[in-house]
């Protein structure tokens, strides 16, 4: 039973108040038109959500270069902009607040999911090895082109444009993704990253294009309305960050450099190392959001008792359970996911779980 009192309290957010200490997390859901729209259900799906107050999108790519897989949506031209208004318009009917999630996924891609079929992009020439799910079925990631510096800026550039236009669609705000082995993760990982420029090397330089792609957001929409997420030590994407102490020099010097932007919150994928995060927390001057694996639904709200994190942000129990606000107040059940709608299709497992009225 979720009774922990401290879930229900208010909490300001940035310029966002939210109703209590429960979010959305991002969840990839491959739903989203060919041009890179949000599909004809995604302002319903979002919609049914709102209860949850914080709602972050799916990782939504910058530019076409940031696509990794298929049918996901983008944020960077006008059709993608009005396609997100009306999921802006149905959070925001809900009571809820939107962040856009802002995704490039660098190497981890294939030409055959992208709009111009062109080579990944990477700090460095070197593949994840990982399997890509394509329309004609799995294919090896090839190897990436190494980002030249001006491509970097380019891509410093998109990131900006697309905060913008996530304003400009009704977002209250975005959500860096610096997680789960995608460009700004592979920038930081020495075993992505082999450059030898201002960009690679150190730790100060690994962090570098992370800094200045918070700051450049932040400038175009101000630090209040701009969330990063981070996953230390997380090995998803082939990433390989090295050993404990290695993953603490980073992070550490990493989030001291984020501190100083003012953000509105730093958002973790948390795989278990409890004192990195108490260092995080020591430092972070705003509201720290924690997804923790493997947690039960009777663990939702330990970190936010023991002072570790402000909100814990929901994945798969938001996902199966349109109403688990609702359902954790009350400890009613919850649906079970179905493991074979999650990605791709239409309204079955998307938009059809039951709500407590329903069930």
């Amino acid at each position: 039973m979720t009774t922990s009192s401290s879930l229900w309290q208010p909490f300001k957010l940035g310029r966002v108040e939210l109703p209590h200490r429960l979010a959305m997390a991002p969840l990839t859901r491959s739903r989203a038109n060919a041009d890179g729209t949000p599909g004809p259900l995604a302002a319903t799906y979002y919609g049914q959500r709102a209860s949850l107050g914080l709602v972050i999108t799916e990782g939504t790519q910058p530019s076409p270069d940031g696509q990794g897989y298929p049918n996901t949506p983008g944020i960077h031209t006008p059709e993608q902009i009005t396609g997100w208004r009306e999921v802006a318009d149905a959070v925001h009917a809900g009571g809820g607040a939107l962040f856009i999630q802002l995704m490039h996924v660098g190497r981890m891609s294939h030409p055959d999911n992208t709009p111009h079929h062109r080579q990944p992009v990477a700090p460095s020439a070197i593949s994840a090895d990982e399997d890509m799910f394509t329309a004609t079925g799995p294919k090896k990631t090839p190897v990436p082109r190494e980002l030249s510096i001006q491509n970097i800026q380019a891509t410093i550039a998109d990131f900006r444009h697309a905060a913008a236009s996530a304003i400009a669609a009704g977002a209250d705000g975005v959500e860096i993704h610096g997680a789960n082995g995608y460009l700004l993760h592979q920038f930081l990982s020495p075993n992505a990253n082999r450059r030898i420029d201002t960009y690679g090397g150190s730790v100060e330089n690994r962090s570098r294009l992370v800094v200045e792609v918070a700051r450049a957001v932040a400038e175009e929409i101000g630090a209040d309305r701009v969330g990063i997420r981070l996953s230390p030590s997380m090995p998803l994407g082939g990433i390989d960050e090295g050993d404990t102490e290695a993953v603490r020099a980073q992070y550490r010097h990493l989030v001291g450099e984020l501190a100083a932007l003012n953000l509105a919150y730093l958002h973790v994928h948390h795989v278990g190392d409890d004192e990195l995060l108490h260092s995080f927390r020591e430092v972070w001057p705003s509201a720290l959001l924690m997804v923790r694996y493997g947690r039960t639904r009777e663990q939702i709200a330990d970190d936010i008792d023991a002072g570790l994190a402000d909100i814990a942000p929901l994945g798969r129990f938001a996902l199966a359970n349109p109403d688990i606000v609702e359902r954790l107040r009350t400890n009613a059940p919850l649906n079970e996911i179905d493991p074979a709608t999650l990605y791709g299709g239409g309204a079955a497992g998307y938009t059809d779980y039951p709500t407590l009225s329903h069930a």
